[in-house]
């Protein structure tokens, strides 16, 4: 029986053509090179989009490359915050990359003080945030800005923290 295992066990490797130890002699070929293909993931062809994944407006993208397109300000001030400064450098560099792309400066603030206050600190705010991105290297043809002061609130409670959130300058593209 020993045998017979043997005799089928040497019958199996010859017939499998066991390789085990053997490298194989790379021949150049004269053939033409085969096209690279894209790189399959999941079911898709990487760098290709697939009919599902939708064509991103420039809105889109940019709130997806800038992630924060808000910077704040403390109370009754309107100067840029160490904080802000990477968010700012995002929307600099979102330019850089995108020549065509116009961006409006919203200045807003919060509830606290009057009406016409806030329309002019709010202006200073959206000022301050264009001033920083000129001097970045962005044409000031690129950019606009206005004042919302107070009436339009990110947060409408009346307190602290809402009014935090709303002392803001808020940035939008306006064209391609």
């Amino acid at each position: 029986m020993r045998g017979v295992i043997g005799v089928v066990c040497v019958l199996c490797m010859l017939l499998a053509g066991c390789a085990v130890g053997k490298k194989e002699a790379k021949i150049p070929s004269t053939a033409a090179p085969e096209k690279v293909m894209p790189q399959e993931e999941k079911g898709r062809v990487v760098g290709v989009p697939s009919v599902e994944e939708k064509v991103l407006t420039p809105q889109e993208a940019f709130v997806k490359e800038v992630k924060e397109v808000y910077i704040h300000f403390d109370f009754d001030k309107y100067n840029i915050k160490p904080n802000d400064i990477p968010t700012l450098n995002r929307i600099v560099e979102f330019m850089k990359r995108h020549p065509d792309v116009r961006i409006r400066i919203e200045g807003n603030c919060d509830e606290r003080g009057t009406e016409e206050y806030n329309l002019a600190l709010g202006q200073r705010r959206a000022n301050a945030a264009f001033k920083y991105i000129v001097a970045s290297g962005i044409s000031p043809s690129r950019l606009e800005t206005i004042s919302y002061g107070e009436s339009r609130p990110v947060d409408p409670r009346h307190c602290e923290e809402a009014w935090a959130k709303n002392r803001n300058a808020h940035f939008v593209v306006i064209s391609r």
